[in-house]
């Protein structure tokens, strides 16, 4: 598969050992993967990579998941980007939190690499829900 035509995603994590495990798990799955460190970081890399599903931890310093989970879904040109939170915060006001910037799932640390990819397949082939 051409780099044209592999399905991008967007890695934020503030752990690089995280980063790097959804990345050489997406990887070898055929994904194209870029990582950021923080919100920050996110919200730069989105415009230049353009992927088609964005992963975030919610805990971040500088900017926080949900706070850049917003960001991304008042923007234009970003509104349409699934985004998949992992995270260690499992409680039910994170998760409406999530739901409520636009979130499109949620996968729990310490998660299962193979449910990673399937929920991160099905939004890059689908798309936003809506």
């Amino acid at each position: 598969m051409t780099e044209e035509n592999q399905l991008r995603v967007l890695v934020v994590d503030d752990s690089a050992v995280i980063r790097e495990l959804i990345a050489v798990n997406l990887e070898l799955e055929g994904f194209l993967v870029v990582a950021a460190s923080d919100g920050e970081a996110a919200l730069r890399a989105v415009r230049e990579f353009e992927p088609n599903v964005i992963t975030l931890d919610v805990m971040m310093p500088r900017l926080d998941g949900i706070e850049t989970a917003r960001r991304l879904r008042s923007d234009p040109e970003t509104e349409h980007v699934p985004i998949v939170m992992v995270t260690g915060r499992s409680s039910p006001a994170d998760l409406e939190r999530g739901r409520d910037v636009g979130v499109e799932a949620y996968l729990m640390k310490p998660f299962e690499p193979s449910e990673l990819v399937e929920v991160i397949r099905r939004l890059a082939v689908n798309g936003r829900a809506g």
